[in-house]
């Protein structure tokens, strides 16, 4: 298939760009379908008083207005709706309405933009998009010419890759990045736009390890792995090593595997920056309580059989006088339990499960460098996980899965 050209009364024009601040300013759109779904967004985010004429629309430009974000008017569009307006989008099916349109925001001077017909709209709307506070606009004449020129920009600007990337906006300070579960393309677009504005990178070692050789030469990499019964660098340390670099005015990131906060000691890195008086950006992470298992056909919840899942941290055991798990509430649950770090101690937690009242029969499934190319999955019952475990010589990082969610897509899943 080919690409349309431009309309040929579009052919030579050279739209004038420019950015209008539409804060506290009338616009209308008129048509409420898919085209007005998708523009509407960007008009909400400017700020503007904005009105939506339309007999009907789809449920999500309904939900818009019935958040307040827009004025709904549930009509058929009538002369005299672009009254002291600055801007209309005009996306209706309707060639003799739009047409309607155009007329009039001609003789009143406003700026019009047309889904349906470029060269009859005395606006076009631009291929859009944003990084780190710039506006990336894109007009040729061809919208999906400019979507993706618009697409590769923006790309390059947030995974660093442009040339141009050279300014940054902030200055020294710590953010606590939340890197996913392993696969490093599972990072969010914000988590890896910061991390190549890094001047250093604490990082430890369920982090996704290749974003690192995307770094810079001058970015320093500091490794805070803690290896489960093996090498590790303490919370203390680590603590102070952000301190340290961000106080003498680097921008440090602390890339960390999964979410920072499940069970990822983030709350107590963010308490130490905020008592040194530094800024703290906290970028949330997919937690691998949720992707590993999602990524071995494993989903937590499912309609009819969960209302519930509980994430649980398996590092201590329901002996030690440590742990803070009611194990008897949670084997009394009839939703699914996630365990973390939970490997060496599994015989121990399903014994306690099943002494407590979950069948021995419960399903459970045991997923091991999950996401990333070395994803496997191991199946048992409550009844058989430890010597499984053991026989298939299951090592960290490990997500265990327990509860009916473990066989319900296993069909499916394993064509």
């Amino acid at each position: 298939m080919t690409a349309p050209t431009p309309h040929p009364s579009t052919e030579g024009r050279t739209p004038y760009p420019v950015g209008l601040l539409l804060a506290g300013r009338r616009v209308v759109v008129v048509g409420g379908g898919q085209v007005a779904q998708r523009r509407l967004p960007a008009l909400i985010a400017s700020g503007a008083d904005l009105h939506l004429i339309s007999p009907a629309t789809t449920p999500a430009v309904q939900a818009m207005a019935d958040a307040g974000e827009l004025t709904w008017h549930a009509r058929p569009y009538r002369d005299g709706d672009l009254a002291d307006t600055w801007y209309a989008l005009v996306a209706t099916d309707d060639p003799a309405v739009n047409a309607a349109v155009s007329a009039e925001a001609e003789r009143e001077r406003v700026f019009c933009s047309r889904s349906d017909d470029a060269a009859a709209a005395t606006a076009w709307t631009p291929a859009s998009g944003r990084d780190a506070g710039a506006t990336v606009a894109v007009l040729t004449g061809d919208p999906r010419h400019s979507a993706a020129l618009r697409d590769a920009i923006v790309d390059g600007l947030r995974d660093g890759s442009l040339a141009a990337r050279q300014y940054r906006s902030h200055g020294a300070g710590v953010a606590l990045v939340g890197g996913g579960p392993g696969d490093p393309d599972l990072i969010t677009v914000r988590g890896r736009r910061l991390l190549a504005d890094a001047d250093v990178v604490v990082t430890d070692r369920l982090a996704p390890r290749e974003l690192l050789a995307e770094l810079p030469e001058h970015v320093e990499v500091i490794d805070a792995s803690k290896i489960p019964y093996g090498r590790f660098m303490a919370q203390e340390a680590i603590n102070r090593t952000l301190v340290e670099h961000a106080k003498a005015g680097k921008f440090v990131v602390r890339l960390k595997g999964g979410d920072p906060y499940v069970f990822g000691r983030g709350g107590e890195e963010l308490l130490a920056c905020a008592e040194a008086g530094l800024p703290v950006t906290v970028v949330p992470g997919i937690s691998s309580s949720i992707s590993v298992p999602a990524a071995a056909g494993v989903p937590v919840t499912h309609r009819g059989m969960t209302h519930e899942f509980t994430v649980i941290s398996g590092h201590v055991g329901p002996d030690d006088e440590r742990s803070l798990t009611n194990w008897e509430a949670a084997a009394r649950m009839s939703g699914t339990l996630v365990l973390l770090m939970a490997v060496d101690k599994i015989g121990a937690i399903a014994a306690r499960l099943v002494e407590y009242g979950r069948p021995a029969e419960t399903p459970v499934a045991i997923v091991q460098e999950g996401t990333t190319a070395a994803q496997r999955r191991v199946d048992a019952t409550l009844g058989t996980v430890a010597a499984v475990v053991e026989a298939e010589g299951v090592k960290p990082p490990a997500v265990i899965v327990i509860g009916d969610v473990v066989n319900v897509l296993a069909a499916a899943f394993r064509r």
